[in-house]
């Protein structure tokens, strides 16, 4: 059959489904997934059209994946950096979702107090295990969507369900259909997308999904799960691992509307964020994250690096609030206690930091020449150096400027006697064989003291 596409607007064959194909032995890739190699990275030079939805979005994952990879937040936690998530997503409520375990007393408490604050966004979901039970206490606590675990690649199917594609397949639609006759709308977690036979499971149960979507006039949402974080961004790469190629297939071949698909990605290999910016451009609206990154392994996609993505892509914030960014971490840091390498952009330490003297210099005469962009506008971070043996005295008058709120008159250069006194000080320190970074203290130390003898 041909007919008009209301995405392309062009004539397009919409004859061929792709039908499940229920192998004997399970597909595990070895030309690719060979266990004792790196993964590899195979072309086929097939390209897919980029399509960006009208509108994306974000989703957060921090209080179910995240909690999985360190000590659970308490419910009190939970609602404070809820507050920031909201204020951080904007009126638009472009952290449109976030997701929570419901097993616990905890857990639930959690969700009533976070409901409690009475914000609009982000909506509270939940994820569940295909059990009856679980379906009843979602509803009864009256949870509109909530996440189920269809894991997709031969190696869960086989390995660790001990079924055959078609059992597989049986199982998690009598699931499904437990959660829409409870009037509960489905979000089908395809557990190791990046690994599974993509024409011979993933789209003809897709394909089920849609006709049961239909049939139940409640929509069935589609997250693709990069679970190992094997999805490449690069155009022209073959199935399995190819993120256009995912995204459009989802789309093109069952026919499942962008606001249905969702991408969920780790970053075992580096490519977490680049993979989230790739499915929005092919077609998904929402890409699921986490604060800071924090999830299984190396972690989720960091929620604070897709606002910045956002922004890039669409030329504007929305109305999202950045400095949030900055209080998030900060409370991460100073109420939970949870360490942030220095050097992870927008929230570390150092990330818009310089220890280069040559460097410091520059700031001094135009910031802009060494930071990304307005980190202090933006972000509430003005920019910063690091002060050691190579700072020189441009880093210690820029030090001494920022941290003193030093404007106008009242600035001081390299060439004034503090800062003289001051590089000395500080040279003196790394004669002797220091390795590390003069801290904050050191340094309000040495100027405490300075001010005393010079008063």
């Amino acid at each position: 059959m041909v007919e008009l596409s209301p995405k392309t607007n062009l004539l397009e064959q919409n004859a061929y489904k792709y039908s499940l194909q229920d192998v004997k032995n399970p597909n595990l890739w070895r030309d690719i997934y060979n266990y004792e190699e790196i993964p590899k990275i195979p072309f086929n030079h097939r390209r897919v059209p980029i399509g960006m939805p009208e509108e994306i979005w974000m989703t957060d994952t921090s209080f179910r994946d995240g909690m999985q990879s360190q000590a659970p937040y308490t419910p009190e936690q939970i609602v404070h950096l809820y507050k920031l998530m909201s204020r951080l997503g904007g009126p638009k409520g472009l952290i449109r979702q976030t997701e929570f375990f419901v097993y616990s007393e905890q857990d639930r408490r959690a969700i009533e107090k976070c409901r409690e604050t009475g914000l609009e966004f982000p909506e509270i979901t939940t994820w569940i295990r295909a059990s009856l039970n679980d379906f009843k206490l979602i509803r009864d606590m009256g949870i509109r969507e909530t996440g189920i675990l269809v894991s997709c690649s031969d190696y869960h199917i086989f390995k660790k369900l001990g079924m055959t594609r078609g059992q597989a397949l049986e199982h998690y639609k009598k699931t499904v259909y437990a959660a829409l006759e409870m009037g509960i709308h489905p979000r089908c977690h395809f557990e190791d997308i990046t690994r599974a036979d993509f024409y011979g499971f993933v789209i003809p149960f897709v394909n089920e999904l849609q006709r049961m979507s239909e049939e139940s006039g409640i929509p069935i949402k589609i997250r693709a799960c990069d679970t190992m974080g094997y999805g490449v961004p690069f155009s022209e790469v073959a199935l399995p691992r190819s993120v256009p190629g995912i995204i459009y297939g989802i789309q093109h071949y069952a026919n499942v509307p962008s606001e249905m698909i969702e991408w969920h990605g780790h970053n075992d290999f580096y490519k977490g964020v680049a993979n989230a910016s790739c499915a929005w451009l092919y077609g998904a609206s929402s890409v699921n994250c986490s604060m800071l990154g924090i999830g299984e392994r190396t972690g989720n996609v960091p929620l604070e690096a897709m606002v910045m993505e956002y922004a890039s892509l669409r030329g504007t914030l929305d109305g999202m609030d950045p400095t949030a960014i900055t209080e998030i971490a900060e409370y991460f840091e100073k109420d939970i206690g949870y360490r942030i390498d220095p050097m992870t952009p927008f929230v570390g330490a150092y990330f818009n930091s310089t220890r280069a003297g040559i460097h410091a210099d520059g700031l001094m005469k135009d910031e802009e020449i060494y930071n990304i962009f307005n980190t202090e506008k933006i972000l509430n971070r003005p920019a910063q150096v690091v002060i050691s043996n190579t700072s020189g005295a441009a880093g210690i008058a820029y030090w001494l400027n920022t941290h003193y709120h030093l404007t106008g008159e009242a600035s001081v250069s390299k060439k004034d006697d503090i800062v003289v006194c001051m590089k000395e000080w500080v040279d003196a320190q790394y004669e002797t064989g220091r390795q590390t970074v003069m801290s904050t203290e050191e340094l309000e130390g040495f100027v405490m003291k300075y001010r005393e003898e010079n008063n």
